[in-house]
């Protein structure tokens, strides 16, 4: 092969990886973890801001309730998933929401992660759960009290809360956990993990009348 054809082989080689490149990023930024009006929301204040909870008596904040969220790639747009984590706690923990538990959509953000507190470990911590899919559910079913910060002045008594359940999720470092949670804390596990479906508890309640 002459030095002629092997400079040509390069620059096709070249120009081969370029386009290869181009195609690789244009698919990894159509891959964005949130949407450019859920981004919008995010960026409207900074890290210690709560947001705004959607509630059921707003019908397009009931309409974005009802749908179903998207599974999170942690390694996509990460100062805006990490503005958005840290804004998600503000807003459970602020005097006005103080919940216990707290799903993205509540936000107006369809992504997977919630926050809740684990009143099954030492000093009731607060935790991030990102894509959360529960893989067992007990037979043995609890009765307990619950409320939710998107359905104003509304709390129940449910009945077919699993009393355990085994749920496998990703922590904010992107490590994947697997562990069985019991009790009130797996209650607050299956009403967040709801919120990401588009369930809220009454739709549990209305399920019990009907039996």
């Amino acid at each position: 092969m002459s030095f002629n054809q092997i400079s040509s082989f390069f620059i096709l080689l070249l120009l081969f990886a370029s386009c290869s490149a181009s195609k690789t990023n244009s698919k990894d930024n159509a891959k964005s973890a949130f949407t450019s009006e859920e981004k919008t929301l995010i960026l409207e204040g900074s890290a210690d801001e709560p947001m705004r909870v959607y509630k059921i008596t707003n019908r397009s904040d009931s309409l974005l309730l009802r749908k179903a969220s998207r599974d999170v790639d942690i390694t996509k747009d990460t100062l805006v998933l990490r503005l958005f984590i840290k804004r998600l706690k503000e807003t459970v923990v602020d005097p006005k929401s103080m919940g216990v538990g707290i799903a993205a959509p509540q936000v107006g953000v369809l992504s997977n992660i919630i926050w809740l507190q684990r009143f099954d470990k030492e000093g009731f911590p607060w935790e991030c759960i990102i894509n959360p899919k529960i893989i067992t559910y007990s037979d043995e079913k609890q009765v307990c009290p619950e409320g939710c910060l998107s359905i104003p002045e509304k709390t129940a008594i449910t009945k077919n809360r699993s009393k355990s359940i085994i749920v496998k999720y990703q922590n904010i470092y992107g490590i994947e956990i697997q562990e069985e949670v019991s009790d009130f804390t797996s209650v607050i596990f299956q009403h967040e993990i709801d919120h990401l479906n588009g369930i809220l508890f009454i739709d549990r309640l209305e399920q019990e009348l009907s039996k």
